[in-house]
């Protein structure tokens, strides 16, 4: 059930009316926007207490005289009301709530079931491929360290399905004692599934059980004269044993995560180690958005709920600190994984120095976070100072173009705050419809179809409109705004300066005959080089990639009797283009629908190509 006030609330008469039942409650200001989203045991004494306390600190007094509604949503139970606020939060990421940002899906390392040599791999994303999955691993650089240790002990294919079809020797990987080159028969099926055993009881954390087998192993080769074969199994062993010192966690045998929370200043790290099968996997750092005054403990809390809604939980979590209310999110996390989750903050002995390790690193990063933070202040107070604003900027975008003479424009739109990059923000505008290499018809284009949206509401106004670009495309920007009757937003021209270098850039002003004479060496230069730096890396990036789209398209399109059905068909078997311009004549002509002529025809077409 959810109730609505209106924007003139009569807060008295609305608190009468409020359930005691369990529910959350979204506070709105005059324009309708929450502002705050909260859960409550009893909805009538949690609301009422906003207007009733004596004792509210600065921060409730500022965000309580802002409240135009509310809106509540009742549930059947306490838990129920957590799991729907950390919901919305995250979501909807209220200025006054604490709210996490990063929310990227996490990489892990697969083992495909599917295959009579089974592929070893790095994944992300939804599991839909036969396998098992070990993870999640904190980042892409620790599941590729992992699988480059993997490769060192034991030798399982780490290539694409497409490359390893395609061989007909075998590549470097088993030149240098990284493969067992499956793909050209040079290991029999009950050696590799040896191996591919072994990876996985590694990898299950059973790295004791795994040497005590090759120990086995190793003497019975010794036994029986094979010294060569005895000598493998004892640098096999000898690389295992660097590996698990380096990464098992003395005394733990399953899944942990170590939480640790550090504040200051207005603002929070939170670490998280990594503990699966009893290998420490790496760690994380998040920087959620507070406010001024919450606590540690509360910081813990709402991170806990938001960060662990949508992910595999371990069987424990061990924190910095004791949450609030400790056992009623451990409920809502049992619930959500089907299992039960303990946490823990009172730890001893080898978790405690664990423990103390993820705090000492939360500390640190915070510290290197909050010198960034007051370095990029400096910065925005620059700018403001040298553009003549009133007041401090907030919010920048930059728009820039990249095409090749002409063809396939892509247009890059970067969003910057007082924090730094707002990479969820980002977008990039595919042009069409104008003249080849028309950059002022592109920038009007983008920043038309930009603020298009800002008008629905789908995202909030930047306060300074940045183009890479002069007088000509400033004039676009200009005209685009104006047919969408924007007027508040002030457009700056970044012109590149004599011979493109850095610091020598020309800033252009709507209205101004000459170039803006900014003070040399201002820190406002430093964030206006930062932010165009980024947006043009953001349009070369999408640029290439529509590019490479094109002449996938166009190289296959030019082959004979290559319709579009036997080119998707092509690119999807051998993974891309790359994988079908190495792929021999027999290779292509296995696959349904391609005849051995028309193999023939695609191998010719990019060996002629190499030849040039």
């Amino acid at each position: 059930m959810t109730e609505t006030q209106p924007v003139d609330f009569d807060a008295k008469t609305f608190l009468k009316t409020l359930t005691q039942r369990p529910g959350i409650y979204k506070m709105l200001d005059e324009k309708g926007e929450i502002i705050y989203i909260g859960k409550a045991k009893n909805l009538k004494n949690r609301v009422s207490s906003y207007f009733r306390s004596q004792n509210a600190s600065p921060k409730q007094q500022a965000m309580v005289a802002k409240v135009a509604g509310i809106e509540v949503t009742v549930t059947h139970t306490e838990g129920e009301a957590l799991l729907l606020e950390s919901q919305q939060i995250k979501r909807h990421k209220p200025r006054y709530n604490i709210s996490l940002r990063d929310d990227k899906s996490y990489p892990y390392v697969f083992i495909s079931s599917f295959h009579d040599f089974p592929q070893l791999t790095f994944h992300r994303g939804a599991k839909k491929r036969r396998g098992k999955y070990f993870g999640p691993y904190p980042s892409a650089s620790a599941v590729k360290e992992t699988l480059k240790l993997l490769q060192k002990i034991f030798p399982v294919r780490q290539c694409e399905d497409s490359y390893y079809s395609a061989r007909s020797r075998p590549c470097l990987q088993h030149q240098i004692e990284r493969c067992t080159a499956p793909c050209v028969g040079l290991i029999s099926k009950e050696q590799y599934a040896s191996d591919v055993e072994n990876t996985i009881l590694f990898l299950e954390g059973q790295g004791g059980l795994l040497i005590d087998r090759l120990v086995g192993k190793m003497e019975a080769a010794a036994a029986q004269l094979e010294f060569e074969q005895a000598a493998a199994y004892r640098d096999q062993i000898a690389r295992l044993r660097a590996v698990l010192e380096k990464h098992c966690v003395e005394g733990e045998k399953g899944d942990v995560d170590i939480v640790a929370c550090a504040a200051k200043s207005g603002a929070a790290c939170v670490q998280v180690f990594f503990i699966r099968n009893g290998q420490h996997l790496g760690n994380r750092q998040f920087f959620p958005k507070i406010g001024d005054e919450n606590q540690p403990e509360e910081i813990l809390q709402a991170f806990i709920a938001q960060y662990y809604l949508d992910k595999t939980l371990p069987h424990e979590l061990i924190v910095s600190h004791a949450l609030p209310e400790s056992a009623l999110v451990a409920e809502v996390l049992a619930e959500q994984a089907k299992h039960a989750v303990a946490i823990a903050n009172n730890v001893r002995g080898e978790r405690m120095k664990w423990l103390q390790m993820a705090m000492t690193n939360a500390d640190s990063a915070l510290n290197a976070r909050l010198a960034d933070r007051q370095g990029l202040q400096g910065r925005f107070i620059s700018l403001q100072q040298e553009l003549g604003c009133e007041t401090t900027p907030s919010r920048l975008e930059c728009f820039d173009i990249s095409h090749t003479q002409g063809e396939q424009t892509v247009a890059s739109c970067v969003v910057f705050d007082r924090e730094g990059p707002v990479k969820s923000d980002y977008r990039r505008f595919n042009i069409e419809g104008i003249t080849a290499g028309d950059d002022y018809a592109a920038i009007h284009q983008a920043v038309f179809r930009r603020f298009s949206r800002l008008k629905n509401g789908e995202h909030p106004a930047p306060d300074i409109l940045l183009i890479d670009g002069g007088k000509g495309q400033v004039a676009e920007a200009e005209k685009a705004l104006a047919e969408l009757e924007i007027n508040d937003v002030m457009i700056v021209g970044v012109a590149k300066g004599p011979d493109r270098k850095a610091g020598m850039e020309k800033i252009i002003l709507v209205g101004n005959r000459q170039p803006l004479d900014v003070t040399p060496g201002a820190a406002a230069l430093l964030l206006i080089q930062q932010i165009r730096d980024e947006a043009h890396r953001f349009a070369i990036t999408g640029h290439r990639q529509r590019r490479g789209k094109v002449n996938k398209q166009s190289v296959l399109e030019d082959i004979a009797g290559l319709g579009p059905k036997r080119r998707q068909v092509l690119l999807k078997q051998f993974g891309g283009l790359q994988g079908v311009s190495s792929a021999g004549v027999d290779a292509l002509a296995s696959i349904d629908g391609i005849s051995r002529q028309l193999a023939q025809r695609i191998y010719d077409t990019f060996h002629h190509q190499d030849g040039h």
